[in-house]
């Protein structure tokens, strides 16, 4: 009889685990403008993974929403919009979830794991309310959410500003508010295809570029003349990206960042512990485990630019955009050199 009971505890716990297994532990929202928005992507078995648009709809966005403690659920975006793409190795996990809208995590849908015909062009995408920071500025018509034309929620519509009166110190505080890079330029905007069509909110922006956001910056009353044709039209770097390839998980790899649109490695140049605990911080994982140089090595060489040498951090920085490094594009290395990190998973 003990042999017997043994037995059948042995195969429940087999089957148990097997159905947790089966359940993605983790999700989050990757690319978007802020926490509540972003292509989607679930941690399974160890990997992380997106899920395949099919079937994805606004009930299954809300459920998302409120896994994330996001707000509303707004938007079926396709998360093959949100840039950087998801990485090399990356699999698309799921294809085909079903919610209620009454679950509270994604977990609790019905998932079909057995994905067939899903490329990562169909990315499914969430967009939710932002409870930190309600929207109230975007840049519109451009390339990507860091340029664009430039408007303003104000009394439940969105408005344009008139440029004049504009300045750099105005802009540096759109891009902070947005999470983009250093602002770049602004200039009168658009052609007839690219004009605004709803009222002009602000013109003669005073901002000491220190603003949290726009609406703090004084401003003066719309002027008589200011038309579409002076609408301001915002240019910002992208933010500062940078991911881990060819590693087992999302936490090691061979170092890459984000520059003009094009993925680079980071030369070993100066490169030590300091540095990958800055990594490990910015992308959200645990603790560096220091690897040896071989194991640096292990991910294969780049074959893109090489975009970042003697960088050097305190280690205290939260982003490795804030360490000191040379300009970007200059180094004296190969890709032999390249930069390989591996931190521990959360």
């Amino acid at each position: 009889m003990a042999l017997l009971f043994n037995l059948i505890l042995a195969l429940l716990t087999i089957f148990v685990g097997l159905c947790f297994s089966e359940s993605p532990t983790r999700v989050r929202l990757v690319g978007g403008a802020h926490r509540c928005e972003g292509r989607v992507e679930v941690k399974h078995n160890g990997q992380w993974g997106t899920v395949c648009d099919d079937g994805w709809d606004l009930i299954d966005v809300s459920v998302v929403c409120r896994e994330l403690n996001c707000g509303a659920a707004k938007k079926t975006p396709s998360g093959a919009s949100y840039h950087p793409p998801a990485s090399e190795g990356q699999s698309v996990l799921i294809q085909g979830v079903e919610c209620s809208g009454a679950e509270d995590m994604l977990a609790q849908c019905t998932l079909n794991y057995d994905v067939f015909d899903c490329s990562h062009a169909e990315d499914a995408g969430v967009q939710c309310e932002n409870p930190d920071n309600p929207e109230n500025v975007r840049l519109v018509e451009g390339l990507g959410r860091c340029q664009g034309r430039l408007e303003v929620f104000y009394q439940g519509q969105w408005s344009t500003v008139c440029k004049a009166g504009w300045n750099l110190q105005a802009s540096k505080v759109v891009c902070r508010q947005l999470g983009c890079g250093r602002a770049l330029l602004a200039h009168r905007c658009c052609n007839k295809n690219t004009q605004g069509k709803g009222p002009i909110w602000m013109s003669k922006m005073s901002c000491s570029g220190r603003e949290a956001n726009l609406q703090d910056c004084p401003f003066s009353p719309l002027e008589s003349n200011c038309t579409h044709g002076e609408d301001t039209w915002m240019e910002c770097e992208d933010p500062f990206e940078l991911r881990l390839v060819g590693g087992d998980t999302t936490c090691s790899g061979r170092l890459e960042v984000l520059h003009k649109g094009s993925w680079g490695s980071v030369c070993d140049d100066s490169w030590g512990e300091k540095e990958d605990q800055v990594v490990c911080k910015q992308l959200g994982c645990g603790k560096s485990l220091f690897p040896s140089p071989k194991a640096r090595q292990s991910f294969g060489p780049g074959t893109g630019r090489i975009w970042l040498d003697d960088v050097s951090c305190s280690g205290k920085e939260e982003s490795l955009e804030l360490c000191r490094h040379r300009l970007w594009g200059y180094h004296d290395c190969t890709h032999k050199e390249d930069v390989g990190v591996i931190c521990s998973e959360l």
